[in-house]
């Protein structure tokens, strides 16, 4: 018998990794891989690529824009190296950059879909409303320099949920089979000088979050009444919306499966 053969470790099957991860969206171009910019996803494929020593793909549970957070991303990736899943997280925190970081991982079936699969996603986004603001925050919060109506922004957001044509608050130019979107939650809370807009659904349109943070700003304002963004909605035409919030106030909080 050939000993090397016999004591031969075989490789196995082709695993299906998820992966969750965290990430400071302020100096990336976003997740998808561009030509010629820094992306989380060529930053992620570059890294496992020298851990597992082969070229990989990995999919994302959503894409998300340029300056925008996550603080729970799925991710999926194939292979068929070895690697214990603890040896694998620390070996990836190790490789990415510090404004990346591996927060959990656990083997799932070979048809797992980091995208497909997903039956919900949370946002979440951040407003300060400060007198003085603080500039270690200005990459990470939007600062609005005057009061907002809190009970009027409650009032608008309450008029998003539910299964609706979200057409007018996509952005200009896209193009999607259907700008129907079934939104479960979509809330205003505020702590001091703090205000938090958690919208949870099915699924987003481009730009859709910001978009919709935008009209609610102008409703805290005073520029919109509440019911006004239910006339919105009923347009389905983004020239009736508020303005596209900035991106830094953006974190994908969660993913649902």
């Amino acid at each position: 018998m050939n000993l090397l053969y016999s004591h031969a470790k075989k490789m196995p099957e082709s695993r299906n990794l998820k992966l969750v991860l965290a990430y400071d969206g302020s100096s990336f171009m976003g997740w998808q891989t561009q030509p010629g910019v820094r992306t989380v996803q060529d930053t992620c494929e570059s890294a496992l690529k020298k851990i597992l020593c082969h070229e990989v793909r990995v999919i994302a549970a959503g894409r998300t824009d340029s300056g925008v957070h996550a603080l729970h991303q799925v991710i999926n990736v194939h292979t068929s190296n070895p690697i214990p899943m603890e040896g694998l997280l620390r070996a990836a925190n190790a490789a990415l950059p510090r404004d990346v970081a591996v927060v959990s991982g656990e083997e799932q079936p070979p048809d797992f879909h980091a995208r497909i699969m997903a039956k919900s996603k949370t946002y979440v986004y951040i407003i300060d409303t400060s007198e003085v603001f603080s500039p270690l925050l200005s990459r990470y919060v939007l600062h609005v320099r005057q009061s907002l109506d809190i009970a009027s922004m409650q009032d608008a957001a309450v008029l998003l949920t539910g299964q609706r044509d979200f057409r007018s608050f996509q952005a200009a130019g896209s193009s999607v089979i259907t700008s129907i979107r079934d939104v479960r939650v979509s809330e205003i809370s505020a702590r001091g000088q703090r205000i938090f807009y958690r919208i949870q659904g099915s699924g987003f349109l481009r730009h859709m979050v910001r978009n919709i943070v935008g009209t609610l700003l102008m409703v805290g304002t005073g520029i919109l009444l509440p019911e006004d963004v239910g006339v919105i909605l009923e347009k389905k035409d983004r020239r009736y919306a508020g303005p596209t919030a900035p991106p830094e106030g953006l974190y994908l909080l969660g993913v649902e499966y």
